[in-house]
């Protein structure tokens, strides 16, 4: 291998350590653009280098709903479970005149004056906390509001918005710009969807990773998959590598499961 080739060969490697470290919440997609701007420079050909490149993972635009509904603080509490109703949803993001999210209002939020009617002793519940003594006399969004909101970039992988609703026990996240005005909302449902995938578009995905980020020719490995399970069979170049090449398809979007039957190498060879 010539000094320029071992050079590529090195900043490749980096290439895929940066996209690996970033589609586990470690990285930027900024250090993923560096490093492949660094190579395609050195290179001289990008055009080249991104055909080879394995397509985007999937983000939190790409399975979030764009048509929001949503109340304004002086909304009352008629309005907000009609719209609820009318639209079928579980919570409803509470904005500013300049479409900041302010809070959310959820059909939790709404329960506790239904509630106050009915009294708790002797029903073996807790006693009403302040949070919810305030709830049961609120009239407008501004007052129902939880807050402050949790939300999440349109950029951000589904991993992290997964891990945002489960994190905070919500069930739907506004989805906000950089400027942190509203264009979406995400649910736990719309993350679901992901893996409603084509087993072909998962196979493809699971081999361009194992070329492009452990720089292996899958051509002697075998790739299937059914309703979402990946199967890798065969042998790589550098048999060393299968637990990686099993990780990395575990990680493809859509990707239920992996089976590992990929050769290893004797022991002591």
């Amino acid at each position: 291998m010539s000094r320029r080739d071992a050079y590529l060969d090195a900043m490749l490697r980096n290439l895929g350590a940066a996209y690996y470290q970033s589609i586990h919440g470690r990285g930027s997609p900024g250090t993923v653009a560096r490093a492949v701007e660094s190579v395609a420079s050195a290179d001289g050909s990008a055009a080249g280098l991104r055909s080879r490149w394995p397509g985007r993972r999937w983000r939190v635009r790409d399975v979030m709903t764009a048509d929001v509904a949503a109340v304004p603080t002086t909304a009352t509490y008629y309005e907000i479970a009609r719209l609820m109703s009318e639209r079928a949803v579980g919570a409803v993001p509470v904005l500013d005149d300049q479409r900041h999210v302010l809070g959310m209002v959820s059909e939790a939020d709404l329960l506790p004056r239904q509630e106050s009617r009915f009294g708790r002793r002797g029903t073996g519940l807790p006693a009403r906390t302040r949070r919810e003594a305030a709830q049961a006399a609120a009239r407008t969004a501004g007052q129902l509001m939880t807050t402050p909101p949790v939300t999440i970039h349109p950029d951000a992988p589904l991993g992290a918005a997964a891990r945002q609703l489960n994190g905070r026990h919500v069930r739907r996240m506004p989805v906000v710009g950089s400027s942190g005005r509203l264009i979406g909302i995400v649910s736990r449902r719309d993350l679901l969807s992901v893996f409603l995938r084509p087993d072909d578009d998962i196979a493809a995905d699971v081999r361009a990773i194992v070329a492009d980020i452990l720089l292996e020719d899958s051509g002697a490995m075998t790739v299937s998959v059914h309703d979402g399970m990946i199967t890798l069979a065969g042998s790589l170049s550098s048999p060393e590598l299968a637990p990686a090449a099993v990780r990395l398809a575990g990680d493809v979007d859509g990707a239920v499961g992996v089976i590992d039957r990929l050769e290893r190498a004797p022991l002591g060879a």
